[in-house]
């Protein structure tokens, strides 16, 4: 398997543990000849993304400073601040030329790294953002802004978290929206942005708002447009 094959995935967090979606990923990964090493030690992976030989890194975790109380009985055991080695290890194999795929998440990680934001091109807001109880939610595409990862695809519906009122960088144009079917007296809530390309530095970036666990990851529509984006962040078409 060469390198250019090979996916490093970081997962794992409070309230969202690994194996409630790295069977999945690795799995629809895995068909389209990726093959996945994952690591929930964020820093241990950032070692090892630095040592090369990996042309996709695939971050599917929760971790940050947890600086809230209401988070202290948590801390001890997720508590993040990012080390400058592990932000280097990132932006080293951005610039040389690797790729990204950010997964539901990966917007809430490292909030004590700004650029973090500017590479992903969206992070979540503490006091701004958030989101409704996990439950149903539609997802659509924007027929305005048409792409190769969500060309011919059909909008769906599928258990998972929106995340509303997230930071968007200005040069951002969504390519789908979502919103939870019940969030609000039982009423839909409000259309959110949930999937985006880009590109930092040359290197192609793809966020994915969604994929809180299987029954989100493993909807037949989903699964294709995860594929799709991993294929396009590695160059593929």
């Amino acid at each position: 398997m060469s390198a250019s094959d090979r996916n490093l995935m970081i997962a794992g967090g409070v309230f969202h543990p690994p194996e409630a979606c790295v069977p999945s990923v690795t799995a629809l990964l895995q068909e389209q000849g990726i093959e996945t090493d994952v690591e929930e030690d964020v820093e241990a992976a950032c070692r090892r993304l630095a040592q090369g030989g990996y042309r996709l890194l695939t971050i599917s975790a929760l971790r940050w400073r947890m600086d809230d109380p209401k988070y202290e009985a948590h801390r001890q055991r997720w508590a993040l601040a990012l080390s400058e080695s592990a932000r280097q290890a990132i932006t080293g194999h951005l610039r040389a030329g690797g790729a990204l795929l950010a997964l539901h998440t990966a917007s809430l990680c490292f909030d004590d790294w700004p650029q973090w934001g500017e590479i992903l091109g969206g992070r979540w807001v503490w006091g701004q953002s958030g989101h409704a109880p996990f439950d149903q939610v539609q997802v659509r595409f924007d027929p305005a802004a048409p792409h190769q990862l969500t060309d011919g695809l059909s909008d769906f519906s599928c258990p998972d978290e929106v995340y509303e009122r997230l930071w968007l960088a200005p040069d951002v144009q969504p390519l789908a929206h979502a919103r939870n079917m019940r969030a609000k007296e039982g009423q839909p809530g409000d259309w959110a942005p949930v999937l985006w390309t880009r590109q930092w530095e040359g290197a192609r970036v793809v966020y994915d708002a969604l994929g809180h666990d299987a029954q989100s990851l493993d909807h037949p529509v989903h699964r294709q447009l995860i594929q799709r984006a991993a294929a396009w962040a590695l160059g593929r078409g």
